[in-house]
């Protein structure tokens, strides 16, 4: 295990701390760590650390609940900057957002980044704010949650009788538009991908300790 001591803290006695999401690898904020933060943090168990501004220590989601539970602490090869994996209760920002990173400085249009859902959720998220004329995805959002629904309903249907019919290819294809007509929802009613993740892994924590107890005799 690193000792903390060789860690290299600037002249303030501080050092740069990047907080990235466990489940989604996304980095989430970028702060400042003292020695007493990153202790507090190490024994907390939760992320603690230096504010710049108010001159003080700041226990993250100490008043807005949005705690950061931490994963693991990693130092750079030049021990002078940290990486915090956690997994975060609420948006990381004060804003209010997932991450405080939102605003895009440069995109390379010739170079595409790989799927994810949570892309897909930006996008869908996107289309409700600005509705551009002619998006489908906007004529979902017009129309409403009823419509919607009746979608998520359709490509249900379609679902069941495409796996019915043992039609691999085709249960893709209409896996894909339930997953799309989904994350509309999700959208309509501020649901995150995370707080379906989350759901998720608690359900995965429960099924784990059910298992466990199974197997005690």
């Amino acid at each position: 295990m690193f000792n903390i001591n060789e860690l290299k803290f600037d002249a303030q006695g501080l050092i740069p701390a990047v907080v990235v999401d466990a489940a989604s690898k996304k980095v989430l904020t970028l702060a400042y760590m003292n020695r007493e933060s990153l202790e507090i943090s190490m024994k907390e168990g939760r992320t603690c650390f230096w504010s710049r501004s108010r001159q003080e220590l700041w226990r993250k989601g100490e008043t807005s609940g949005n705690v950061q539970h931490i994963v693991d602490i990693t130092a750079d090869c030049d021990r002078d900057a940290l990486v915090v994996t956690v997994n975060k209760e609420g948006p990381a920002c004060h804003l209010g957002t997932d991450s405080c990173f939102n605003d895009r400085v440069y995109v390379n249009e010739a170079s595409s980044a790989p799927f994810s859902l949570e892309g897909l959720y930006e996008l869908l998220q996107g289309r409700k704010d600005t509705m551009p004329e002619g998006s489908y995805t906007t004529y979902l959002f017009q129309k409403g949650l009823d419509k919607i629904l009746k979608k998520v309903g359709e490509e249900s249907t379609e679902v069941i009788i495409a796996g019915k019919a043992e039609d691999r290819a085709e249960t893709i294809y209409e896996l894909a538009d339930l997953t799309y007509h989904a994350m509309v929802l999700m959208v309509e009613m501020g649901i995150s991908v995370e707080d379906v993740k989350q759901e998720l892994a608690s359900r995965h924590v429960i099924d784990h300790k059910v298992k466990q107890e199974k197997m005690t005799p």
